[in-house]
């Protein structure tokens, strides 16, 4: 691959800044989580985008994790970087820190990782993606883990696909004893 087939995390990392306004709250006057993965969708779109120069779409969405609830009025403020990338697919790490201007008070609220992938848009197949020049220990470590989870992902994968293609119901009724369900009308 010549130079050009690579780029630096950073010309690809992204942000983005949006106030939370009333029409965002759910009915317990929080931001609704809707809301809040809509946004991370179009920052993994931006950030993937950026580094491939290709439309992409999203192929899943791994550990979306809420970690304070957003209020509205706050300032949410999005980081987007590409930790790791495959042959078409990208792995993008994303961060969101709320600020309470009233209160002067900064929060981490979600952490999430998006699989990207880049596609053709006449035919919709994946096309190959840069690779990723790393810089420093921290991007070193961030494309490290998006290594481990892509592989971990994979072997859940096919771990669930073989246990459920095993799964015998009459086996295994037994496990649903003190679970917080009923069986009606077995046969």
């Amino acid at each position: 691959m010549s130079d050009l087939e690579f780029r630096t995390v950073k010309s690809s990392q992204t942000t983005l800044k949006e106030l939370m306004v009333p029409s965002y709250a759910n009915f317990g006057g929080k931001v609704h989580g809707g809301v809040l993965l809509s946004l991370m969708d179009k920052i993994a779109y931006t950030c993937a985008a950026s580094h491939a120069r290709r439309y992409c779409v999203t192929a899943s969405i791994d550990s979306v994790d809420f970690i304070n609830p957003v209020e509205v009025g706050e300032l949410l403020t999005l980081y987007a970087s590409v930790n790791y990338v495959g042959r078409s697919s990208m792995e993008i790490g994303i961060k969101i820190v709320s600020e309470d201007f009233h209160n002067g008070v900064v929060k981490p609220t979600n952490t999430c990782y998006f699989t990207m992938v880049a596609v053709d848009e006449e035919t919709r197949k994946p096309v190959p993606v840069p690779g990723l020049i790393l810089e420093d220990d921290q991007e070193i470590k961030r494309f490290l883990e998006g290594m481990m989870r892509r592989r971990l992902k994979l072997s859940h994968r096919e771990e669930m696909r073989q246990a459920r293609a095993a799964l015998d119901i009459g086996c295994e009724l037994h496990r649903l004893e003190g679970q917080n369900c009923q069986l009606k009308h077995r046969r």
